[in-house]
């Protein structure tokens, strides 16, 4: 796909130009949730789905969002051709280009965030097809001379019953004209759910083929006539950048072509990869210091820990109901409860790869990115051109899990094409992605919960010390704007679900120059642990099984369920012997949006004499409201529930002297095949409206595996991951 990137809105001439049968252009605006949107927005916040139906009956849909594993190039065409009545058979998939007509509807920017792209263009992906279909029956209605409303379709074909005539949509695309203005079609006037053919049902995915077949292009296997090949080695720490380095060193070195300084890292440019690697090997650089320069996370926990204990010490009040504070002070008793999370990492299974071509009438830019428009306006930026001189050619990505939904890797290779006078491939190595990633902020939270002489809740009080993301990712108009409130670090930090009548949460700022980012489940992977943890601790002082005792304080009936059926799932009031059950409630998504919501089941082992724990088996039971695509969503849970798994388990990023200190798979373990226990996942449904789900596996693992340990061994673990060291630790 070569198609510019344009700042301003398409025309529907342009849209339409070059069809070859008849092409709908759909706009359809959609509200923010979270206000303005920030300087890397394009104009108009609209969504544009393109609809082409040839003359031989062939549908091509393009996909909004992006592919990266999860599905949407499946799913949102699905939604098109359900509401258009499509034979999916006949379905093509194209991804679409980057352009402000594509914005997603909510973040009002191309993007793929947060497990909100169904949710996001469900709307206006119906009303677009629904409007394509109207266009159909229109014109076949004139051609026969019948009234519309006794027109009726079936797969690609619109029949007149009483007529018992049929026409394939191939045969109306030779001649229905798309009118200046298309049908309106209203909210209510869209297919029932109870009609849907396609939606909730398990259709084969298109990609599934090509992918079998390794045919699906990623950024490594792009080659550009006259390429070279570079890498980047970054600064050790957020902010810095290099003073010195041994350039003339290694320029010396067979096939490199150059070394470059950039503003935060040195470029190796060569006419191939093992010359590149070999002499970023050799690399002897002097660094800037920044405030990251002198970070020691060990040291640096025990600081978070004492300032969420300070009572003097003021966070950011993210969350809030009624007067948590007074309610506490009044309690007749109050519980507390201290939990640590370790940085991780994002552990996609593709390092970085770009490849950029700077050309006197603009640039070329071939990559993955969870963030089209971003990169984009960054890419011009580096370049020195307008965003309308910049063409993105997307391609597959190998994971992400939040991790490009920064780009500095294009930057990277803009600058490096530049610096070369050449088309440039950008290579990151699995060393420098672990040492120069960014990380799911470490945690130290605390909360104290008041309870009255009957032990019944009165007031919950959830203290976060931990870096900032926000302003990092957004910048810091984005984080003024939302009154300082880091709605990534505060995620999960809510109990909206249980009967909780007061709650406030805040956030003690750690600002300490480490590179953050947002991570599968956003906060919920720490903030949920904390949450679950400490609603089994209170089972306990009530005397009553952390089952019964969730059940009785859930007040929301969807989420009574899921924690019913996952226990079900498990056959929790079975004895075991040798292994112990734990039990959690989790949830994903934001008021305005809805949440789904997850109960999750694990059943550990600990071998006393190593400390290891081994999970035997999890559960899990899921409320996504409309399953789109049942069979995907089962996997897309099972993955979330092995991500999350191995963060209890095993994955930390520890820093010292500002210099991380994993450098690959080895010393950065993740959950090795032989360590994945059988998984169990029900998808239940509870309405007409698809809610998130890509992360909704994440929330509940790390306090179920800390649930059922104590349930084994009477002690807790409050220090994730649970390693070995910390686990003897406890049971000692």
């Amino acid at each position: 796909m070569n198609r510019r990137h344009s700042k301003a809105k398409l025309s529907r001439r342009e849209m339409l130009a070059g069809s070859a049968g008849l092409s709908f252009a759909f706009a359809v605006g959609a509200p923010s949730l979270f206000g303005e949107s920030d300087a890397f927005a394009q104009s108009g916040g609209r969504l544009n789905a393109y609809v082409t139906i040839a003359k031989d009956g062939t549908i091509t849909i393009a996909s909004p969002a992006l592919e990266m594993g999860q599905g949407v190039n499946t799913a949102l065409p699905l939604i098109i051709a359900e509401e258009l009545d499509a034979d999916w058979s006949k379905v093509r998939v194209q991804q679409a280009p980057v352009a402000a007509v594509f914005n997603h509807p909510i973040l009002q920017q191309q993007m793929v965030v947060g497990s909100l792209t169904v949710r996001g263009y469900w709307i206006p992906c119906r009303t677009a097809a629904a409007q394509a279909r109207r266009v159909l029956l229109n014109a076949v209605a004139e051609r026969w001379k019948v009234p519309v409303t006794e027109l009726t379709t079936e797969p690609s074909t619109v029949v007149h019953a009483a007529s018992k005539r049929r026409i394939g949509y191939g045969e109306v695309a030779a001649f229905a004209q798309v009118p200046e203005k298309l049908p309106e079609v209203k909210p209510e006037e869209l297919k029932p759910a109870s009609q849907f053919r396609l939606i909730g049902k398990d259709v084969p995915r298109p990609d599934v083929v090509d992918k079998s077949s390794g045919k699906p292009l990623y950024a490594m296997d792009v080659q550009v006539p006259g390429m070279v090949y570079a890498t980047l080695a970054r600064a050790p720490v957020r902010g810095s950048g290099p003073i010195s380095f041994n350039r003339d060193e290694l320029k010396a070195l067979p096939n490199i072509l150059d070394a470059v300084a950039l503003d935060n890292g040195v470029g190796i440019i060569g006419n191939t990869v093992e010359a590149v690697f070999a002499a970023r090997g050799k690399l002897k650089a002097e660094w800037r210091d920044a405030p990251g320069s002198k970070v020691d996370s060990a040291a640096n926990l025990h600081e978070y820990l004492a300032h969420v204990r300070d009572p003097a010490r003021k966070g950011v009040v993210g969350r809030t109901t009624g007067d948590a504070i007074a309610a506490i002070a009044g309690a007749a008793k109050v519980h507390a409860s201290e939990f640590t999370c370790d940085y991780v990492y994002h552990a996609q299974i593709e390092p970085h790869v770009c490849v950029a071509w700077v050309k006197p009438d603009g640039v070329e830019v071939w990559t993955g990115t969870q963030w089209q428009t971003r990169a984009v306006a960054e890419a011009a930026k580096a370049a020195g051109v307008g965003v309308e001189k910049v063409t993105l050619h997307q391609m597959q990505m190998g994971g992400s899990f939040g991790r490009n939904i920064f780009v500095e890797y294009v930057i990277d290779a803009v600058n490096l094409s530049k610096a070369a006078g050449k088309p440039v491939k950008m290579i990151q190595s699995r060393g420098d992605d672990v040492v120069h990633g960014r990380f799911r902020p470490m945690y130290a939270q605390r909360i104290e919960v008041g309870l009255d002489a009957s032990d019944k809740i009165v007031g919950w009080r959830h203290r976060i010390a931990a870096d900032t993301v926000v302003p990092y990712l957004y910048g810091q108009a984005r984080m003024d704007a939302q009154k300082g409130v880091d709605h990534i670090v505060f995620a999960g930090a809510d109990v909206p679900h249980y009967d909780v009548p007061t709650h406030i949460a805040d956030h003690i700022y750690e600002e300490r120059g480490v590179r953050t980012a947002p991570w599968r489940g956003i906060g919920a992977g720490a903030t949920n642990f904390a949450v679950e943890v400490v609603i089994d601790e209170l089972a306990q002082l009530a005397g009553q099984n952390p089952l019964a005792y969730r059940l009785a304080l859930l007040k929301d009936p969807r989420a009574r369920r899921v924690v019913e059926a996952a226990a079900k799932m498990a056959d929790w009031s079975r004895k075991r012997d040798g292994t112990a059950l734990g039990i959690s409630f989790g949830k994903l998504g934001l008021p305005p949006i809805g949440f789904s919501l997850v109960g999750t089941v694990a059943e550990v082992s600990v071998d006393r004499s190593t400390g290891r724990i081994r999970c035997h088996n999890l559960w899990c039971a899921a409320d996504v409201g409309l399953p789109v695509q049942p069979g995907n969503i089962v996997a897309q849970l099972e993955s979330s529930l092995i991500f999350a798994l191995g963060s209890a388990l095993k994955e930390r990023i520890t820093i010292q002297d500002g210099v991380v200190q994993q450098s690959n798979f080895h010393d950065y373990e993740i959950l090795r095949l032989s360590e994945i226990p059988p998984i169990a996942v029900e998808v239940i449904r509870s309405g007409d409206i698809p809610l998130p789900v890509g992360e909704l596996g994440i929330p509940g693992v790390v306090p179920a595996v800390s649930n059922a340990v104590f349930a084994l061994t009477g002690r807790r673990l409050r220090n994730a991951p649970f390693t070995p060291n910390r686990v003897k630790a406890a049971l000692a």
